[in-house]
Order: C-alpha cells, then structure tokens, then sequence
C-alpha cells in the first residue's frame, strides 16, 4: 500500500534545468476509458508530458443505463487506479482525478469512489458536464492557436459528449448531453450488430438530445470546430488508413475533411457485426464495438451545423485538469483568494439570489481573519480557505426562497446550481458549510454529513464553526466592527474586536457569543471577546 499523499502542488525538480516546472499526475476518470498523465508545466504555461497511460475500463458498461456500476466494471476500474497510482508514486507527482458522466449518474458511485480512496489512496472529484466541457474547452485552448477565433469544441466521450464555444478564454456556449459511444451502443446496438432501422432510430434520439443546443450554437456562431478525444480521433485514423497515409505520430492541427469523415461513416454503419468492422483500414479493434454511435453523434454535428472541416486536438480533459489545477493553485498562492472564475462564479449567484453584498463581503472578511488567526490550530489549507470564502459570500443565497429555515434553502440552492470552475465535492461541501452556519451543529446522524469522511466532516465542523462566529458579529447587518485579532494561548481564544469610537457593538458580541461553541468543540478551546476603540 503506497503512503496517502494530500493533494498540493509543490515545485519539483524534474531534470536539472527545469527545476521552476510543476508536476502533477491527471486522470481522467472516463465512462469508457481512464487516462492518466505525468505532466509539468513551467513558466510560461508550456505543457511537457512525461508519460501517458490508458486503461480501456469500460466502468459505464450497464444494462441500466448507468444507473449502477456493476462488480466487474468497479474491480477493472480499481485495477486501473492502481496502477495509476503507482505510476504517480514513481513520478513524485500529485494526484487529481476527475470522474465524469459515470460517476455522475451511478447510484453507486460512492462505493467505488470509496474504494479506490482505500486502496489508493487516489480521491476521485466527481464534475458537471458543464465543468467538464470547461476543462476540455481549456486543454483545447492550449493546444492549438485558436484563441483569438470563436472557437466550437466537440468531444464525444463515452456516456456524454460536451461541447463549448470560446475566444480569449471566455466561454461563450457551454453544453453536456447524456449521449455517448458506450451509452448509445448499450441502447440501439447492444448486441454489436448494426442494421439500417437501427442506426435511423438513432439517428432521430440523437436529433432530439441536441436539438436545443444546436440552436444556442448557431446562435452563438463560430469560426473554428475543434474535435477530440476518442471516437473522433479513431475516425482521423481510419481516414488516413483508408488513403494509405501514415499516421502522425501526434494528431495535434491535423484538419480533416467533413467529406472524408462521412465516407469512414458509411462504410462503419454498413458493416452489419462488428467482427466485419474489425477488418476496416485503420480501426481500433477496443472501439470497434462502440464506434458506430460515436460516429453518429459526429455526424449529426457536421450536418446540422454544415461543418465542413474538422481541426483535431491532442488535449482535452485530462490536459485541462493540468492547466486548470495549476492556474487555481498559482491564483491561490499569489493572490489568496478566489480564483477569477471562481469569484465570478460565486458573484453571479450572489446577483442571481439577491445577496445582501455589504453583509455577505463583511463576514467573509472576518471569517477569513479568524480562519488565518487560527491556521496553527486548525491545520487546514489554501483549498478549504476557499470555500470558506465562497460559503460566506454565498451563506443567504436561502433567503431568496424564504428567511425561515433559509440555512436549508442554501444548501439546497449551492449544491443544486451549475458553479463553474467548482467540482461536485466543493459545490457540496460549500453547500454544508452554508446550511450549519446557525442553528444545528453538524451530527453524524445528518444524513449527508454522515456520508462524509472523518477529514471531511472536520473540516466541515470547524469552516462552519468560523462561519457562525463571523455571521454573529454582523448580526445588525450594519458593518460596525472594523477587523478583528484572535489570540491563543493554551486552551483560551480571545478575539479583539476594533470598531469605531462611540460605537456600540454589544449585539455584535451578543449574537457571536451564541454562537461560539462548534468553534470551540472543533478546536478544544474556550472563545471570549474583547474591543478596542479606533479614531
């Protein structure tokens, strides 16, 4: 069993001039596929892969339409994470995994989520398809000279296919739909065997799953597609196979013909089983099975968007979480905040749910001061600052539903809104943080919190324990106390209070001192308040 890792990204030397180089290890935690890289980025954002891994996992394999995982699907999954994890082990590599439309949909998910964090000690961060099509969106950018153009992103994955629209960085369209290769085979070809009605009965779901974002991409207008990933880099071979042209060894700014890829379609819907697909030019004999669905979804794009070309790119996922994870940590390091999209994540919800502004920046504010006042004894790092900050500006989002109960209602509307730039874990636990701000403090008994690691549901306890604190010392609404200090020694905490001369401040400290005891459980101390006066 290899020693569990935290996840953070430290700088390590990779070869002796590249000792400014950040590593880090992504895994792509697919429906059809795992990928894994080694991956360094320098200074000036270049990515150097180190190695590159792929198990065929097939883990959204369900005669359920993803609805559970079943026992084979999790033991090759976890064989796969396995090896993944000694792979970064070797490489002295930090780990992020991102699980996409399987671990989304599987009512079992956790178990396996579970397991692989046993055994591996890898943790699994279940996305959107929103974030995922963001973070394939980023690898692309990265990858080719498009981001100046209005760019389309098409990537056709195993139990969803996401697609995006940017330029300069900023998203423009952004959509995940539940079609993919592995899914619509187990629907329409479950037996491999491909017939005319079959493919028109797919053809018409197809058509009626994208037909609404379609019409928001031809709104939105492009000048560039871009495809990657599976399905249609296997097509990109099997047109070069086809002309008896060597295959690049990267397939990175190769542009292929719409004409040529329809041509591969044809011929893939017209071989009847897929031991005849098996001996076309250029295919790969994994994905003989699945191609036939995933060209479908290609070629419903190229038709209803009269796409003409296709430039194809060697990023996606895996090299979006790359890019991303480094950008959020150098953002966090630097600046000790949220990152950019993270802050307009959370700004546009503080619009959307009519935040009070005033009061929600001043707790933050003083929850952040209390949360680096207390670091030593917390122990707790950059990420959960973060959602500290992004549960204190986001905290009354429950009042747009109703002021009673409204700590409910905040949980409910985090954990079920999209956040860009926020993985499921986060969202959910920003989620909990918000609903323990007042009232119950978090129990095992809690059903949700109960689902939640021993770290975790510390975490949790002690960021909602300074939450609390902070919400009682604006308990006016009225931003009286200017900044706060908090002091430990042995087992006592005083918080100083500065305010301004001739203002009272005594339901401030009222209104803290109710709520002073989770803080106190989580970090073994006794809590008092002291003021001082500020000209």
């Amino acid at each position: 069993m290899m020693e569990k890792q935290p996840f953070s990204l430290q700088k390590s030397m990779i070869e002796p001039n590249e000792e400014h180089n950040q590593r880090i290890a992504a895994i792509d935690v697919g429906t059809n596929s795992f990928h894994a890289i080694i991956a360094s980025v320098n200074e000036k954002g270049s990515l150097r892969i180190l190695s590159r891994e792929k198990e065929m996992v097939r883990l959204g394999e369900s005669a359920t339409d993803i609805k559970r995982l079943s026992d084979h699907a999790m033991e090759r999954g976890l064989k796969a994470m396995n090896r993944f994890s000694i792979m970064a082990k070797k490489a002295d590599a930090p780990v992020r995994a991102i699980g996409t439309s399987a671990l989304r949909e599987a009512e079992n998910k956790d178990e396996f989520i579970a397991l692989v964090e046993e055994e591996s000690h890898i943790h699994i961060e279940v996305i959107s398809g929103i974030e995922e099509a963001r973070l394939i969106y980023v690898g692309v950018s990265h990858a080719l000279p498009v981001i100046t153009q209005k760019a389309l992103v098409i990537d056709i994955g195993g139990g969803s296919t996401e697609s995006a629209i940017g330029q300069f960085g900023k998203l423009l369209h952004v959509h995940s739909a539940k079609l993919g290769a592995l899914r619509l085979t187990q629907r329409f070809f479950p037996d491999g065997i491909v017939t005319a009605e079959r493919v028109e009965a797919c053809r018409i779901f197809i058509n009626g799953e994208l037909s609404s974002c379609i019409h928001t991409i031809q709104m939105t207008g492009f000048e560039s597609v871009i495809g990657c990933s599976g399905t249609i880099h296997a097509i990109t071979a099997m047109i070069y196979a086809e002309k008896q042209r060597k295959l690049p060894e990267s397939l990175n700014g190769i542009s292929i013909q719409t004409d040529d890829i329809h041509r591969i379609i044809n011929k893939l819907i017209n071989t009847s089983s897929t031991s005849d697909r098996l001996l076309l030019p250029g295919i790969e004999s994994k994905r003989a099975d699945i191609i036939v669905a995933g060209s479908l979804i290609l070629e419903h794009y190229l038709n209803a968007l009269s796409i003409q070309k296709l430039l194809i790119s060697a990023y996606a996922l895996r090299e979006g979480i790359v890019f991303d994870t480094i950008d959020k940590q150098r953002d966090i390091h630097e600046f000790h905040h949220l990152t950019k999209l993270r802050y307009d994540t959370v700004y546009s919800l503080c619009e959307l749910y009519k935040v009070h502004l005033p009061h929600a920046e001043h707790v933050k504010k003083l929850a952040l001061q209390i949360f680096d006042d207390t670091i030593h004894k917390h122990n707790l790092g950059d990420e959960e600052r973060e959602l500290l900050e992004a549960a204190s500006l986001l905290h009354d989002v429950g009042y747009h539903i109703s002021p009673e109960q409204h700590h409910h209602h905040s949980q409910y509307i985090i954990s079920h809104c999209i956040m860009p730039g926020f993985t499921n874990d986060e969202s959910e636990m920003i989620a909990m943080i918000a609903r323990y701000h007042r009232k119950s403090h978090p129990k095992k008994k809690h059903l949700i919190f109960s689902t939640y690691t021993p770290e975790r549901q510390r975490s949790i306890s002690i960021l909602a324990g300074i939450l609390r604190i902070a919400e009682g010392l604006d308990r006016r609404q009225q931003q009286l106390i200017e900044s706060l200090h908090c002091d430990v020694h042995d087992d006592v905490m005083t918080i100083t209070l500065y305010n301004k001369l001739d203002t009272l401040i005594d339901i401030e400290i009222w209104g803290a001192e109710r709520r002073i005891s989770l803080l106190e459980e989580c970090l073994g101390l006794a809590i008092s308040f002291m003021t001082k006066s500020i000209s």
